[in-house]
């Protein structure tokens, strides 16, 4: 048997919003976007994570992307990151996701982040986790600047190729590999390894997830570096796994008994 990785999608999975759209408004403050291309990034990322599997779809996305990004210069991108990361991310990133990201490394497996963001803002979150290794969006670059170009796009289908040449490249055993996601876009990667697991699923995942028998977890507890290493046996990964595969049902069931206990339970 090969090594094994665990492979952790980044938006609403690993943190509470979208790492892209997080830093429209220093974007907007250090004049990369106007206010209207605020608007339609929004929407052009609403419409991936509707349909992102569709190839019409990740298609517009991306060639929107590379003309948002075009002419904008490299190093200002990755010092706005830089300088904003701490407040715009850190906050988000689930203690549920960091935990489960630890848990992996104890037990000799490679993290790897893959995310249809760019590689300038996937790269340094991943240094924020204590993982080196990231799938991003690169974008072509002529003279410090983006070109216009997209290099590769990690969505759909493009993330199971780059996982699968980095498994090839390491030795990985995919079979005995996992995967965290919360988007049905990234049913063929979840689909690429033998332990799939989805994380604040959107609906057509969920059901997905049911048919498959795969693990449902619900992470709900953005928490800052600083407090989650304080903090860190408040909150257990195994308390954030609601069920396996049917076991969403199980999940709600629970819930629903535990509502009742509390209703029973006189107050002194």
């Amino acid at each position: 048997m090969g090594r094994s990785a665990a492979f952790f999608d980044l938006d609403k999975t690993v943190i509470a919003k979208s790492s892209a759209l997080a830093f429209g408004r220093p974007f907007y403050r250090d004049g990369l976007i106007t206010r209207r291309d605020v608007v339609k990034s929004a929407y052009a990322q609403l419409m991936f994570r509707l349909g992102g599997t569709d190839e019409q779809t990740m298609a517009r996305t991306r060639d929107y992307l590379a003309t948002l990004c075009k002419g904008w210069p490299v190093e200002q991108v990755r010092q706005i990151v830089a300088e904003t990361l701490h407040d715009l991310i850190n906050p988000y990133v689930y203690a549920e996701a960091a935990a489960l990201i630890e848990e992996h490394q104890a037990a000799g497996r490679d993290v790897v982040l893959v995310s249809a963001s760019g590689e300038e803002m996937v790269r340094p979150i991943g240094e924020l986790l204590g993982v080196t290794d990231v799938i991003a969006t690169r974008m072509a670059v002529a003279d410090g600047r983006y070109s216009g170009e997209v290099e590769f796009y990690a969505a759909g289908p493009r993330k199971v190729d780059a996982v699968g040449e980095l498994a090839l490249a390491r030795g990985y055993d995919l079979a005995d590999s996992y995967a965290y996601s919360d988007s049905y876009s990234d049913r063929p990667l979840l689909e690429c390894v033998g332990h799939p697991s989805v994380v604040n699923p959107d609906r057509a995942l969920r059901k997905l997830a049911v048919e498959n028998s795969w693990p449902v977890l619900e992470f709900r507890h953005p928490i800052p570096l600083g407090r989650r290493l304080r903090e860190r046996p408040a909150v257990p990964v195994a308390a954030a796994a609601l069920g396996v595969g049917v076991g969403v049902a199980i999940g709600i069931a629970w819930y629903g008994r535990h509502r009742r206990t509390r209703a029973a339970t006189p107050t002194a």
